[in-house]
């Protein structure tokens, strides 16, 4: 099996309708994480058949939780799950954030090189950005932990806003050290093609 017709068989198993063109963007992107990663090693995963699974295919596994207008993605490194999800939802404004300069680097090239023009880049600590307009959705991949991540990102989720974060195993000593501002309203267990292992999507709102 060609990584474009496991792709193509993972998205349909995962049930999604996607844009047209969009496979081959997601293909195109995971092109230029293969080709950066040789020098900036974004990411551990080397093979391009498990890119598919681990990244691509995992990242839109929770692209259906998705609602609202805006996302933020926090700590997004390589740009997961911000980019797939930005290919696959282009009616999302995707907002990606990282400290590391030359992460960013990595995700303004890709924003230039697909045309990804619902697609935003800031470098900074995401504690200290202070945007013009809050978000509807804040996701995390592989930030930190639950109650580091709600903290750090309190000031820019918009009132009725949701916190979506993508986790391995169950972390109930994580959501057991959630102030208590905030709480879990879902816990869906995302099953992602090719992919032998436990993945959550924790969905937390604020107390109000």
């Amino acid at each position: 099996m060609t990584v474009q017709q496991q792709l193509v068989a993972g998205v349909a198993a995962l049930g999604l309708a996607l844009p047209d063109g969009a496979e081959a963007t997601l293909l195109a992107y995971l092109a230029l994480l293969g080709k950066w990663n040789r020098v900036y090693n974004l990411t551990a995963v080397r093979d391009a058949e498990r890119m598919v699974s681990h990244h691509l295919l995992d990242s839109l596994a929770a692209v259906p939780s998705f609602q609202g207008k805006t996302v933020l993605d926090v700590g997004s490194g390589g740009g997961l799950p911000g980019i797939p999800l930005a290919i696959a939802r282009p009616e999302l404004q995707v907002t990606l954030i990282d400290s590391i300069a030359k992460k960013t680097a990595f995700l303004l090239q890709v924003k230039a090189e697909l045309g990804l023009g619902n697609l935003e880049v800031v470098t900074s600590r995401v504690e200290d950005f202070q945007p013009e307009a809050k978000f509807d959705v804040i996701t995390s991949r592989a930030f930190s932990d639950l109650k580091e991540f709600v903290i750090l990102t309190r000031h820019l989720l918009m009132p009725g806003g949701r916190w979506l974060a993508m986790k391995g195993v169950l972390p109930h000593e994580e959501i057991a050290l959630l102030p208590e501002w905030a709480k879990v309203s879902a816990n869906n267990v995302l099953v992602v093609p090719g992919l032998g292992a436990s993945r959550h999507l924790i969905v937390l709102e604020p107390v109000e």
